[in-house]
């Protein structure tokens, strides 16, 4: 059962984290920034530094999934889940700077779910045990 929640768990942070990720590499960081009120973080950063988080949420995505679904080194997606939440600490890091307490919340509550998610494929439902 533990298996199903964390493969439901990651496959929606995947999807998430794949489609902010891309917006962040695809578009302009001005455009990026038009999106929503909760992207006027991007004023903190250079175009090529967005450009950057964004390619570190896909790698991450990438690690996540992949490798447990090839069923090549599946240790990488609990060290993916603890890299993302290293993203996502900069991201609370940044939110409690610019003093946006709510969207701070929100960037916490990933950071638990990726932690959750490390902590749930390195202890409550590993791979190939």
């Amino acid at each position: 059962m533990m298996n199903i929640v964390l493969w439901i768990l990651a496959g929606m942070m995947a999807i998430a984290f794949g489609i902010g990720g891309a917006a962040q590499i695809i578009l302009t960081k001005e455009h990026y920034r038009s999106l929503a009120r909760s992207q006027h973080w991007v004023d903190d950063f250079d175009s090529r530094h967005v450009k950057a988080i964004g390619t570190i949420k896909i790698i991450g995505v990438i690690g996540l999934v992949l490798p447990p679904l090839v069923g090549i080194l599946p240790i990488l997606s609990p060290l993916a889940a603890c890299g993302l939440m290293l993203v996502m600490a900069g991201a609370a890091t940044t939110r409690f700077r610019r003093s946006e307490w709510g969207l701070m919340v929100g960037d916490t509550v990933y950071l638990l779910t990726f932690a959750f998610l490390a902590w749930g494929r390195f202890s409550l439902a590993p791979f190939g045990m």
